[in-house]
């Protein structure tokens, strides 16, 4: 997301173009640098309102919400960009629909998509891996074999407390997926309302370093 402020005075582009070419440098300079400092104001507000929104079980998640200022073109005054190196993460601040053959894991908590790609991938490999059709739904299965007791015990475990028992019998059928053709997302994370709390901050502290000049 991309945040921009308009105000008049300095930062007024008709007046601006005004000032000779030295002084509307220093203004540049002046804004990127209040952008800079009052961008961690941004970023904190940005990494709040992740939290608020997600479960939040590793740090590297909400510490992937960064802002950088883009100011390398000296006609136009800098910008600040606030963003996510999380791909997936976007669908979440609009809604939206993700197509095609998904598979959706069978457990009451999240797993981590390289761990649920792992536990399919030792399945296959293993032959221990078959489609079955149940009350209109399309699930992926597997039996309760020694040989995948890496890849089946939190599946197990799910499986156990769904029927409230203590034990499964070996080779008895455990579902570990249901097969997708659609998800719909609603929007979860409101990025923008998250950070508008902090662009006070933000145009104080360039209006700190634009008054040094």
């Amino acid at each position: 997301m991309k945040l921009t402020l308009t105000t008049s005075g300095l930062l007024d582009p008709r007046q601006l173009s005004a000032w000779s070419a030295q002084r509307r440098r220093a203004i540049h300079a002046a804004v990127a640098k209040g952008m800079t400092s009052g961008g961690r104001e941004v970023r904190e507000a940005a990494r709040s309102a992740m939290k608020n929104a997600f479960q939040v079980r590793r740090a590297s998640f909400v510490a992937s919400m960064s802002v950088k200022v883009f100011d390398r073109k000296p006609d136009r005054l800098p910008a600040l960009w606030v963003g996510s190196r999380i791909p997936w993460l976007g669908i979440h601040t609009q809604g939206g629909t993700v197509s095609g053959n998904l598979l959706i894991p069978l457990l009451p908590g999240r797993i981590g998509p390289k761990r649920f790609r792992q536990v399919i991938d030792g399945l296959m490999r293993s032959g221990n891996a078959f489609f079955v059709e149940k009350n209109g739904r399309v699930l992926l299965m597997a039996e309760n074999l020694q040989e995948n007791a890496a890849q089946l015990a939190r599946f197990k475990r799910a499986e156990r407390e769904r029927h409230g028992v203590k034990r499964l019998q070996r080779g008895q059928e455990i579902p570990i997926a249901v097969l997708v053709r659609r998800v719909d997302l609603k929007r979860r994370f409101d990025l923008a309302a998250g950070v508008q709390g902090a662009l006070p901050k933000l145009a104080a502290a360039i209006r700190h370093e634009l008054d040094r000049l």
